[in-house]
């Protein structure tokens, strides 16, 4: 296959069919992590938390299984090549949650409502798409290189993540570590009466977490057996968003990639379940105010994001199912962002939608 179709093509179709998933999951799913959060808070509901549970159990379990199997590497996986920064983790984490509450959502979130037809949306991915790109590689990158400096993991030394320090730790197997953090979460959210009644939410839950151990096996087996140096990626919906406003300006000078592949899937998947569930219709922003809210909540979020070394998806899923030091503070970042952004809405302006 890789000799009649170029790598770069295979990869995006893999980020294609993740994508499609996760906007089937946000559609008919309702997988969202700003509803979640405003679930947990304000509805006296766990559902949708726990379906993040679920997602991430599911991710981790496939994702170190992937590994136990010599198919991914983990020094291949950006959170685990990359020496963790803590303050950047909650600085990043609590700037985008933030942001994505003034927003009323985050990347993967407006990709999934513009696929219905919300155009203040449009606006959402744009601006973050921009935000993104300004932090990552133009005017403010280098204050962000000197307030949150990268640096490789060198050759031989442990990768920054949960289960890799606990086995050099031990001495026990990082898979079997991976493995058994990954059921224990994924017991622990599916065990609810929710579910139980109504088994839709866990299946969703479920397609979330394939789509994101179908993004690392896909591009680990394309940079395994192929010849261009193409990176092993999964999902992430910040520097995407950025990345993927530039192939549609520039697609003759520059190849497709995942992250655009990805992109895409996720508004087609939205899409198709939109018209599925008969909820796709054309909205638009009425209100000079809660758009001047959405502009400024996705320029915070693109920001935070490139700091935090990525978003809900990213940081949230991806780098969760590799068990990076980074994941489970960002993820805890962005729900107190997300909670404060909440919080001041409702006490001083118009309830966030």
């Amino acid at each position: 296959m890789l000799e009649s179709v170029p790598e770069h093509i295979l990869v995006a179709a893999v980020g294609l069919f993740g994508g499609v998933l996760l906007g089937l999951a946000a559609r008919l799913g309702r997988f969202c992590t700003l509803g979640a959060i405003e679930d947990l808070l304000y509805g006296g509901s766990d559902t949708r938390i726990r379906m993040w549970g679920i997602a991430i159990g599911t991710a981790i379990i496939g994702s170190f299984g992937l590994m136990g199997a010599g198919i991914v590497e983990a020094g291949t996986t950006y959170y685990l090549s990359i020496n963790w920064l803590p303050w950047a983790s909650v600085i990043g984490g609590l700037m985008f949650g933030y942001g994505m509450a003034l927003a009323g959502n985050c990347g993967y979130g407006a990709v999934a409502r513009l696929g219905g037809g919300d155009l203040r949306s449009f606006v959402i991915v744009l601006v973050m798409g921009v935000s993104t790109y300004v932090v990552l590689s133009g005017p403010l990158a280098p204050l962000r290189g000197m307030l949150f400096p990268q640096s490789p993991v060198l050759p031989g030394d442990v990768p920054p993540g949960i289960a890799h320090a606990t086995a050099n730790w031990t001495g026990m197997s990082s898979t079997a570590i991976g493995l058994t953090i990954g059921l224990a979460l994924l017991v622990l959210s599916v065990s609810s009466r929710a579910f139980a009644e109504s088994p839709k939410s866990a299946l969703w839950a479920g397609v979330v977490g394939i789509a994101i151990i179908s993004g690392w096996a896909g591009t680990s087996w394309v940079a395994n057996t192929g010849f261009e140096a193409l990176p092993v990626v999964s999902h992430s919906f910040a520097a995407p968003l950025g990345e993927s406003i530039m192939w549609w300006m520039i697609g003759s000078a520059q190849p497709i990639s995942f992250a655009v592949g990805s992109v895409a899937g996720v508004w087609f998947g939205a899409f198709i379940g939109s018209l599925i569930k008969g909820h796709f219709r054309w909205e638009a922003c009425e209100d000079p105010r809660e758009l001047r809210r959405q502009i400024f909540g996705a320029a915070l979020m693109g920001a935070g994001a490139v700091i935090a070394l990525g978003c809900t998806v990213g940081q949230g899923i991806s780098a969760f199912s590799m068990l990076a030091f980074s994941a489970p503070v960002t993820f805890l970042a962005i729900f107190a962002g997300a909670a404060l952004g909440l919080r001041q809405l409702i006490v001083g302006f118009n309830p966030a939608e």
